[in-house]
């Protein structure tokens, strides 16, 4: 089977540029992808950032499923501790009425945000919401069409509206944690290897498939997929200068602060230490960075390495233009097509 190739976007705000320009380029870029054949396209979860616009990705889903026609839209993720599953799975299954068949539910349970933010989203749960995720997700799939237990005490409680189809339910994560609960549920898993540059991935990845549980009835096998930096232009030269923009900018975010992606040229000028400039070094190597050749070959690879099914690939670049072109160049690498039928649920 050959490797799957989606797209995930935090809606990045550039310099120069504002939030809402980040949410205008987020739709035209899921409308190109949807006409590239990409499998998937996946919306981030940010709270008081500036840098990230994209604090609902259930209205961006919305949004994409009513102008494009066959890729599969998602979350990666919502971050449940926040809400009430109840209300996700409504959310979702409304947005599965928009476009059945061609929704994904990722959920993650790290903040995406400050603790403060946390607190602000939902006081009663940011000191121990976390610690009720393994239920919550047992609650979002009841809601989602499984039923809820006997002894439940919201059994009675329909969430609408029903259909015949459902969202495909995604456990997210960095840790092994994440890895451990999709196994557990017998879901699929997406481990986001571009928070931590692939530190950890193969552990976790490793760690998914020894304790998959298909006796849950879920999957017959594990399904993992992995969230990777990845950007190509026509040459390497101009890819790496296009990536100086995410490499600067996790610099600041490492340090705690949050900016709006750089410009390559304001990336150029930043006084990089020593230490800082090996940092960069390492980045670089862990990302998929070059020609369209070289970055399907580096995806291919870190995909066989690490066992993994699919790939969803983050392209932070400034320039919108650049964005799209690399989106493109990758999508004509991996040959796909236009014409690919809409991205079929899991089995």
């Amino acid at each position: 089977m050959p490797l799957a190739l989606s797209i995930l976007d935090q809606s990045s705000i550039a310099s120069g540029r504002d939030a809402a320009e980040a949410i205008r380029e987020t739709l035209s870029l899921a409308q190109l992808a949807d006409t590239l054949g990409y499998r998937r396209y996946w919306l981030a979860e940010h709270h008081n950032s500036l840098s990230h616009a994209g604090s609902a990705p259930e209205i961006l889903i919305s949004a994409i499923a009513a102008t494009t026609r066959r890729i599969r839209i998602g979350s990666a993720g919502v971050m449940l501790p926040h809400y009430a599953a109840l209300k996700v799975a409504e959310q979702f299954r409304v947005l599965e009425a928009i476009a059945p068949g061609r929704i994904d539910l990722g959920v993650g349970r790290a903040p995406g945000s400050d603790g403060r933010t946390a607190y602000a989203l939902n006081p009663a749960a940011a000191q121990s919401g976390a610690d009720h995720f393994p239920a919550q997700v047992q609650d979002v799939l009841g809601w989602l069409g499984e039923g809820l237990p006997a002894n439940h005490p919201f059994q009675a409680v329909r969430a609408q509206p029903e259909g015949p189809t459902r969202p495909e339910l995604w456990v997210l994560g960095s840790s092994d944690y994440g890895a451990q609960l999709a196994a557990y549920f017998g879901l699929p898993y997406g481990f986001a290897h571009f928070i931590t540059d692939g530190q950890g991935a193969a552990e976790a990845l490793s760690l998914y498939r020894r304790t998959f549980r298909s006796e849950a009835g879920r999957l017959p096998a594990p399904h993992a997929a992995i969230a990777v930096v990845a950007l190509c232009a026509e040459t390497e030269e101009e890819a790496a200068r296009l990536f100086s923009s995410r490499a600067i900018w996790k610099l600041s975010r490492d340090r705690g602060i949050y900016p709006a992606l750089p410009s390559p040229e304001e990336a150029a000028n930043y006084p990089a230490t020593p230490a800082e400039r090996d940092k960069l070094s390492r980045m670089r190597q862990r990302a998929a960075i070059g020609t369209p050749e070289q970055v399907r070959a580096k995806l291919e690879a870190m995909a066989g390495e690490l066992g993994v099914q699919e790939v969803a690939v983050l392209s932070p670049i400034h320039d919108p233009a650049a964005r799209r072109r690399s989106v493109t160049l990758l999508a004509e690498a991996f040959g796909l097509s236009a014409s690919a039928p809409a991205g079929q649920p899991l089995p």
